[in-house]
């Protein structure tokens, strides 16, 4: 991981985790102590070394602290993937701010409301985003706004903001900004897919945990290149982003996923790693066979993926024509990874989470909190070295003699690897039967014709609840809401199958790629064929 350095080089990295502390951005100054002149971060506009970064960062963080009077407290960043959401991240932390990363899905009264609940100071974002960011303007009269990103003047939506990322660079370069009081925090917040995200406080304490988390099961190496087309505001993105700084790895960047496009990223730099989000590993097997045979990821020895549940069939048709590099997490923000799966792992069980990773403990226990036996669906509840700190709303997890309960059903096989059967809130209770919707999306994706489906329960006054099934089609195929039914019953109890199904274009997804269920039931905003009891009806 670390190759011996000079004596110097040693005394000053000590000397910045001792001005610093330790956080998650504290590898970026320790890679350019390290090796100033190696590539940090290439994006869209370029690259840029470790000591440009660090050079960078810290005057950004001098021109933050100009911006306002009295000691920062809370940065808020709203950034797609680019070196804008990196400077900001390392400036606001060395500044000992709380740094809250914001959704890039969020609706304009969703950014309101994260920002006044969490006090944020100042916002850093990009362009597209201003008329999100005016929403929270009247909620925060004194906020400071920063923008980071330009997209021209077609963007310009409303009356632009005259402090940029780059202006407060060039004006205070050179400059480095006081030693904070206390480290600064990262908060990250949940997807907010079952209700409002909450604020998620991680400080730097458990780096070494999550290090040795990762490298316990994937095959990362110091000074390679990885290609994080995860979205950097979430845990995983931005867990990616940590160790590839940790370990003073080339980042490289897109501010928008195309499947394509990062097939060609990891082949036009050779890089030796590819982070995703499940959807987006899924995106590229769909690809036409002709666009995938341009590219080899010859140079790739892992494609890490996490956030959600991943479709088996896309796991084994990746593997199956760019070889065995999967490697599958389950991952919580409150906790960091808590479980992966290798390509052996996925070649015996393709929709397995895998086994514990180091500093990471789990039982699956009923609503007794007593142990379940192997293969048998419980509450997942985890114990880990790199535990959060609680929610910034002064709330916390349930905890169970030191094991987090992480809100997740799951079982556990023989051979100890770990599935994720869905959320215990989610689960359906029909006429009585306990039904989990991710065994009737997985049968229904089994289907020929289907692409991906999602499984919810609405109120029935017979059953309590009624399984409401909502399907998008692959590419020219077709198929009827009683053939995809019918499908369901051949291969599953009667109970299990659903009353009504939908075909729609698209599920309705949230920027980290999850599966935003609750937009299934609201209105009647889906376009879609639908049969309920034998009669079908548009809905606009």
């Amino acid at each position: 991981m670390i190759a011996p350095l000079r004596p110097d080089k040693y005394l000053r990295m000590g000397m910045v985790i001792r001005r610093q502390g330790v956080t998650a951005m504290t590898g970026i100054s320790l890679a350019a102590v390290r090796r100033p002149r190696a590539t940090a971060l290439i994006d869209e506009r370029g690259s840029l070394t470790w000591a440009d970064l660090e050079a960078r960062s810290n005057a950004l963080a001098t021109g933050l602290a100009t911006l306002r009077e009295g000691r920062l407290e809370t940065v808020a960043v709203l950034c797609r993937n680019h070196r804008g959401f990196v400077e900001a991240l390392s400036a606001a932390t060395k500044l000992g701010a709380d740094v809250m990363l914001l959704n890039t899905g969020f609706s304009g009264p969703q950014l309101a409301d994260v920002m006044a609940r969490e006090k944020g100071q100042l916002i850093i974002y990009d362009e597209e985003f201003a008329p999100l960011v005016e929403e929270a303007r009247k909620e925060l009269d004194d906020l400071v706004e920063v923008v980071a990103w330009h997209d021209g003047e077609a963007a310009r939506v409303v009356e632009p903001v005259e402090t940029t990322v780059d202006r407060l660079i060039d004006e205070h370069q050179g400059q480095v900004p006081s030693k904070p009081p206390s480290p600064g925090r990262t908060i990250l917040l949940t997807s907010g897919t079952t209700g409002t995200p909450k604020g998620a406080r991680r400080s730097g304490g458990g780096g070494a945990g999550a290090l040795a988390a990762m490298l316990d099961r994937i095959p990362w190496r110091a000074e390679q290149t990885t290609v994080v087309a995860a979205p950097m505001f979430h845990a995983w993105g931005f867990g990616q982003l940590a160790i590839s700084a940790t370990m003073t790895c080339t980042v490289v960047m897109r501010r928008r996923f195309d499947p394509e496009a990062t097939l060609d990223l990891v082949d036009e730099h050779q890089a030796t790693g590819l982070a995703v989000v499940p959807v987006m590993l899924e995106r590229i097997v769909d690809l036409p066979d002709e666009v995938l045979d341009r590219y080899s990821l010859g140079s790739a020895r892992f494609v890490t993926a996490s956030g959600s549940k991943m479709r088996a069939d896309a796991v084994t048709a990746f593997m199956d024509r760019f070889g065995d590099l999967v490697y599958n997490s389950y991952n919580a923000t409150e906790v960091g990874l808590i479980s992966t799966a290798t390509p052996v792992d996925l070649r015996a069980a393709a929709d397995t989470a895998g086994r514990p990773v180091v500093g990471s403990e789990l039982r699956i226990v009923d609503d007794d909190f007593r142990d379940v036996a192997p293969g048998e669906v419980g509450k997942i509840t985890v114990a880990s070295d790199s535990q959060f700190e609680g929610y910034t709303s002064g709330d916390n997890k349930d905890f169970h003699e030191n094991y987090m309960v992480s809100g997740d059903l799951g079982r556990v096989d023989d051979e100890g690897r770990l599935y994720v059967v869905g959320r215990d809130d989610e689960m359906i209770v029909s006429g009585g039967e306990n039904v989990y919707p991710l065994e009737v999306e997985e049968t229904l994706g089994e289907h020929d014709a289907v692409l991906e489906a999602a499984v919810v329960g609405v109120d029935d006054e017979k059953y309590g609840q009624r399984l409401a099934a909502f399907v998008v089609l692959s590419p020219g195929q077709d198929a009827s809401p009683d053939e995809l039914k019918q499908h369901v019953k051949d291969h599953l109890a009667g109970y299990k199958a659903p009353r009504e199904v939908t075909i729609l274009d698209e599920l309705p997804r949230n920027a980290a790629g999850k599966v935003v269920k609750r937009e299934l039931t609201e209105g009647d905003e889906n376009d879609g064929e639908n049969e309920n009891d034998g009669e079908n009806e548009n809905k606009d």
